[in-house]
C-alpha cells in the first residue's frame, strides 16, 4: 500500500490504500518507513534533492487501522514507540527537504506525519484535529506538542475535549502548517514546489533544516542560533554551490545549483 517513485531527482511517497482512507497498520508502517529508507538511500547517491508525501484517494491518513485491534490485546506501546516514533524521527531527519500534501482526514498518525514533515500544504477540504476522545484515548504521535506549540495549552485542551476538526483552512489560519490550497489544486503545486526545491542548493536547505531543528528541538537561544549559523555558512562557503550562487549574481544569470 505503500509507492515510491523517484523523478528528476524527487521522490514521490504515496500511502496507497484509499479504501481505508489510508489509515496504517503494522505492515504498513514497515512499508512506509523503507519506502523512507530507500529514499534516503537515493538522496545520499545524489539522485533524490527533495520528497514529496501524499495520500491517494478522499484523505491524506485517517490514522491507525483499528480494524483488527482488539483492546484486550492491544500493545499502544509497542505500536507507537516501536513502529511510528522511529519511523517519524526517520523522517524528520531525511537528508533533503521534504514536502506533505495534505487533504481529507489526517489523524492520529496522519497528523503525525505531517509534524515530521519539513513543510506541509493543506487543502481547504483537510480534517485536522484530535477525534480520540470517542475511543477512550489520547491525542498521539506528537499531537501534543504541535497543538501546544503552535496554539496554546487553552486551545489544545479545547479541541482534545470536544473532537472537533478544523479545516485546512483554520490550521493554516491558526500557524499549524505551511499554506492552505484549493483541493484540485493542492497535489501539482506541492509537486511544482519540490521540484524547483530540488533544483536549489539543497546543501544550503540541509542546514537550515538543521538550524532550525536546534531551536525546535534544544531550545536554542538567538545568540547560540546566531554561532551556529556563522559554522553553517562557514561550512558552506567552501562548496560548489557557493561558488556558483555567488558567480551568478555577479555575472548576472540564473545559477545551476548541483546540490
Amino acid at each position: 500500500m505503500i509507492d515510491l517513485t523517484i523523478e528528476n531527482n524527487v521522490a514521490e511517497i504515496v500511502l496507497n490504500a484509499p479504501a481505508k482512507l489510508n489509515s496504517l497498520n503494522e505492515e504498513a508502517l514497515g512499508e512506509l518507513s523503507s519506502a523512507y529508507d530507500d529514499a534516503a538511500a537515493a538522496a545520499a547517491s545524489g539522485a533524490v534533492r527533495a520528497l514529496v508525501l501524499r495520500g491517494e484517494g478522499r484523505a491524506f491518513c485517517a490514522g491507525r487501522d483499528i480494524s483488527n485491534v482488539h483492546p484486550e490485546t492491544d500493545d499502544a506501546v509497542a505500536y507507537l514507540g516501536g513502529l511510528v516514533t522511529p519511523l517519524l524521527r526517520k523522517m524528520a531527519e531525511f537528508p533533503a527537504p521534504t514536502f506533505a500534501a495534505a487533504h481529507g482526514a489526517c489523524l492520529g498518525v496522519g497528523l503525525g506525519l505531517l509534524v515530521a514533515t519539513d513543510v506541509v500544504y493543506v487543502a481547504e477540504n483537510a480534517k485536522l484535529g484530535s477525534p480520540f476522545a470517542n475511543l477512550g484515548a489520547t491525542l498521539d504521535s506528537g499531537g501534543h506538542w504541535l497543538f501546544t506549540e503552535r496554539l496554546g495549552a487553552h486551545r489544545t485542551l479545547d479541541l482534545i475535549y470536544t473532537a472537533e476538526l478544523m479545516t485546512g483552512a483554520d490550521a493554516v489560519a491558526a500557524g499549524l502548517f505551511s499554506r492552505v490550497m484549493p483541493a484540485d489544486e493542492l497535489l501539482q503545486r506541492t509537486r511544482d514546489t519540490a521540484q524547483r526545491v530540488a533544483s536549489g542548493a539543497t546543501g544550503a536547505f540541509r542546514a537550515s533544516k538543521a538550524l532550525v531543528a536546534g531551536i525546535r528541538d534544544r531550545r536554542i537561544g538567538l545568540w547560540e542560533s546566531i554561532s551556529e549559523e556563522n559554522t553553517a555558512q562557514g561550512e558552506l562557503c567552501g562548496s560548489d554551490d557557493y561558488a556558483e550562487g555567488f558567480a551568478a549574481f555577479q555575472e548576472k544569470r540564473t545559477p545551476v545549483f548541483r546540490g
